[in-house]
């Protein structure tokens, strides 16, 4: 099933227990994890992927291709995603062509008038 509890992310990680608490916790407000308790006594939670979460993937397989190349060198990494017996690496596509897109060919867009991450952050946090 993979990690879940408090226990086995400490023990993956290696964090001190106050700031892999401070992560869970910041995950759980931004709806990445859900806490679903297992025991009720003492109170012990699982952290379990949300929806929000789940869609994470594709950033994490790409930004693990990267970890691969640039961290590892040839290591071998704690761990890897698998299909079909072999490592994934992720390739960015175009949803609307279905081209195999070039990074150096991308251009970037400037929307004057969005609202800054800062302004949608501060109004989904006030209360």
């Amino acid at each position: 099933m993979g990690i879940a509890r408090f226990e086995q992310w400490q023990e993956r990680l290696g964090l001190a227990r106050n700031v892999l608490a401070a992560r869970l916790k910041h995950l759980v407000a931004h709806g990445v994890f859900e806490p679903r308790l297992y025991c009720e006594r003492p109170k012990r939670y699982e952290y379990v992927l949300t929806d929000k979460g789940r869609d994470l993937k594709p950033t994490l397989l790409n930004m693990m291709d990267w970890g691969r190349q640039y961290v590892y060198a040839g290591e071998t990494p704690g761990f890897e995603f698998i299909h079909a017996e072999h490592a994934v690496q992720p390739i960015t596509q175009c949803q609307e062509c279905g081209e195999v897109i070039d990074t150096a060919e991308l251009q970037v867009a400037i929307h004057e008038n969005a609202r800054t991450l800062g302004e949608i952050y501060k109004e989904k946090t006030e209360v």
